[in-house]
């Protein structure tokens, strides 16, 4: 917020009567109001720009000669998860920042279905130690499928509107169309109470056209982030709703989307950015928000276009554009200097009118802080997990069962309903490794009923061993996939005795794991541990026979109950879009 202080300090340095502390001399400025690039000098005192005017000729006690590089404003992440990246957001720093983006928006509904308040309360004690912003919207859904799953906390309405009072809180988190369409009420008043406050609702519609839509963007949804295709963007369009546009490790959205902006000659005044989950190590590599800016230049979008979603678009939409999004006078001077503005690689990145990276690295380390104890207690089995735990018993007669499978969509988290036959032996369903239909379980983790969900999967291309990982979302129990019951269990009781991690099993050992204390989700290691760690436990999965970009990741989506058509709690196979638990067979 801006005090008094402030704005008698920008304008004094602004009339000259004291210097300036950083001047950007030498700069082709990246304007996204006017939608122009042009050569001036940037002048910032404390956390602001005090003026972009090339004749202002003020003071300042550091000069900067940016000989002819563009500058941009800050990128900004419209929606993600921290926890998808296994890391604590002071490590996360080291792998985001020097890629550019200094602000996420963050839903973080998988530590508050984990721990409730007090985990959102833990999360934000890192705050001042970061050299980004943190915005939060205050998730929505805890639990997410409510009656479907046990989760280890609950939000309900004066949780939510108490926390949407937090300074840090600027929406409330995404909201699916069975809360709407159902017309339940709590999370009526959820939004009811947040529009009275102007910010804005995040939506979920993953799946919805038509009249579903219309009535779901009526409720006051505001955006989605859950497009796959270029009609259901301009559907959302059409009705009002802003879409932000994904590329994370396993909804990769880019390529298609941007075709279609391009194909359709769509405005792009109503779009933008966001990863959602984005493992580190593709981050690193690939790149984050930069990488969906430069890519989409390269798909053939106008650049400036590409840069105002990565900034300006999502500052208005979350009624921010006062003070962030933009290089101009008054707002945080959140700056990137880029030798090509088609080419979104930074060279040095500024914070608040600091330097926090340069070429590639943060300037200064940003050491983890201490969670507390409590929050690394969150995962207990009511009981040992046995090979007979995933036993899959029928009284039907006959050798064989026709059941529900989940038909996985590669590099999107959506999946099908298909209907396989399996073999049926000793009253037992089995597995069918040739035609790639391996068990999927997931196993209580709170301590609460020992409940045991288990169903039949598609598209993992184990050919044996299993993997466990205690994020499931949204509800966070353990989630394992495998080609063999021995090392299900094997992998579970692994995640278990770690507190929560990931678990790779095979002929009957344990191949590796990696512990994610925080919350049974997060590291409390350096972002470089936990990154050759996950590298080496994808290795492990491939070297089982999973093919797929990001296994883990995959893994942590497929059962979620609230992206069709169906997931898996447990307390059973879901049937997403009528919101009920549906029996395997079929």
């Amino acid at each position: 917020m801006r005090t008094f202080e402030d704005i008698k300090n920008i304008i004094e340095a602004g009339l000259g009567r004291v210097p300036c502390d950083l001047k950007l001399a030498n700069v082709k400025l990246v304007n996204v109001f006017s939608a122009q690039v042009y050569e001036t000098d940037i002048y910032i005192k404390d956390k602001r720009v005090v003026s972009i005017d090339p004749e202002a000729g003020l003071k300042a006690a550091t000069v900067m000669d940016c000989r002819g590089r563009y500058a941009i404003p800050g990128l900004i992440d419209a929606h993600m998860h921290f926890e998808s990246t296994m890391l604590s957001p002071e490590a996360l720093a080291s792998v985001v920042v020097p890629q550019g983006t200094t602000t996420l928006c963050a839903d973080l509904m998988e530590i508050a279905n984990v721990a409730g308040a007090g985990g959102l309360k833990a999360m934000l004690a890192s705050m001042s130690r970061l050299p980004y912003r943190m915005l939060i919207e205050v998730s929505s859904r805890v639990p997410t499928a409510p009656g479907l799953e046990t989760t280890g906390a609950v939000l309900g309405a004066e949780e939510v509107a108490e926390i949407m009072d937090w300074e840090e809180s600027v929406s409330l988190g995404e909201l699916d169309p069975s809360k709407i369409l159902w017309v339940k009420e709590e999370y009526l008043h959820k939004i009811a109470d947040t529009l009275a406050r102007r910010k804005v609702v995040n939506g979920h519609a993953i799946g919805r056209l038509g009249q579903e839509l219309n009535v779901y963007a009526s409720s006051g949804i505001s955006d989605d982030h859950e497009c796959v295709t270029a009609e259901e963007m301009l559907e959302r369009l059409k009705v009002g709703m802003k879409v932000l546009i994904r590329e994370g490790s396993s909804e990769r959205n880019v390529d298609e989307l941007v075709k279609g902006i391009v194909s359709l000659g769509l405005s792009t005044d109503n779009l933008m950015f966001c990863t959602d989950d984005k493992h580190a190590r593709e981050i690193q590599t690939e790149g984050h928000i930069n990488y969906n800016v430069t890519r989409a230049v390269e798909l053939g979008l106008d650049p400036m276009d590409a840069i105002q979603m990565a900034t300006v678009n999502a500052a208005k939409h979350f009624r921010l554009e006062d003070e962030i999004g933009s290089i101009t006078p008054g707002r945080l001077a959140d700056i990137l200097l880029v030798e090509d503005w088609r080419v979104v690689k930074p060279l040095t990145v500024i914070f608040e009118g600091k330097v926090v990276a340069e070429n590639g690295r943060l300037l200064n380390a940003c050491p983890v802080g201490e969670y507390p104890q409590w929050l690394k207690e969150t995962v207990t089995l009511k009981d040992p997990i046995i090979p007979e735990s995933f036993l899959v018993k029928t009284d039907e007669k006959g050798d064989t069962l026709r059941v529900h499978v989940i038909d996985m969509v590669p590099r999107q988290i959506i999946n099908h309903d298909t209907i396989r036959e399996l073999d049926v032996k000793d009253g037992a369903v089995l597995a069918d490794l040739k035609q790639d239909i391996l068990k999927l379980a997931v196993v209580e983790r709170y301590g609460k009923n020992g409940n045991i969900g288990i169903g039949f999967v598609h598209g993992f291309q184990l050919e044996k061993g299993a993997m466990a990982y205690s994020m499931s979302h949204d509800h966070h129990n353990i989630v394992v996939v495998g080609a063999d019951d021995t090392d299900m269990a094997l992998a579970v009781n692994e995640v278990a005795r770690l507190k929560g991690g990931l678990a790779v099993a095979a002929d009957g050992r344990i191949l590796g794991s990696m512990e994610l204390p925080i919350g049974g989700l997060m590291s409390q290691l350096p972002a470089e541990d936990v990154m050759t760690r996950l590298d080496e436990l994808n290795e492990m999965a491939r070297s089982l026979g999973c093919r797929m970009d990001a296994p883990f990741m995959s893994l942590s989506f497929v059962s979620l109950p609230t992206v069709p058509d169906l997931g898996l709690t447990d307390m059973g196979l879901v049937d997403v879009l009528n919101h009920r638990l549906l029996p395997l067979k079929a």
